[in-house]
């Protein structure tokens, strides 16, 4: 079975394009926006078992946008991602019930990540 759509925001193209195609290999469904607002103007896909948002985004930050789609009714699981956080911005993501994952993405914590907030549909 295919494993669930993912979202995912980040406003660097290489990074966008990079994290799109590891979780395309990875054999994610993968909805990729450049930034929170293109995300939020779009109609992004119904059903999607999670996302991963960058926090450092040009106008509305990841935490922002997170805000604004649990306001609109979207409970799937969240990743953030972003390098060098601070313990304020640690506490924030957890407080907001999403996950941070650090920048630079080492080896596969994105994807096992992933797995544990939006576990494959084939795992029991």
């Amino acid at each position: 079975m295919p494993r669930p759509a993912i979202l995912l925001v980040d406003d660097d193209p290489s990074v966008r394009s990079a994290i799109a195609f590891a979780l395309g290999v990875e054999g994610f469904e993968v909805g990729a926006y450049a930034s929170a607002e293109a995300l939020l103007s779009a109609a992004p896909p119904t059903g999607h078992a999670g996302m991963v948002l960058d926090y450092r985004l040009p106008g509305m930050d990841g935490l922002q946008l997170l805000a604004r789609l649990r306001e609109r009714g979207d409970q799937s699981a969240a990743i953030l991602i972003t390098s060098n956080p601070s313990r304020r911005l640690r506490d924030l993501v957890a407080l907001a019930g999403a996950q941070l994952v650090e920048k630079p993405l080492l080896c596969d914590a994105l994807v096992e990540a992933l797995d544990t907030v939006a576990p494959r549909r084939d795992q029991s």
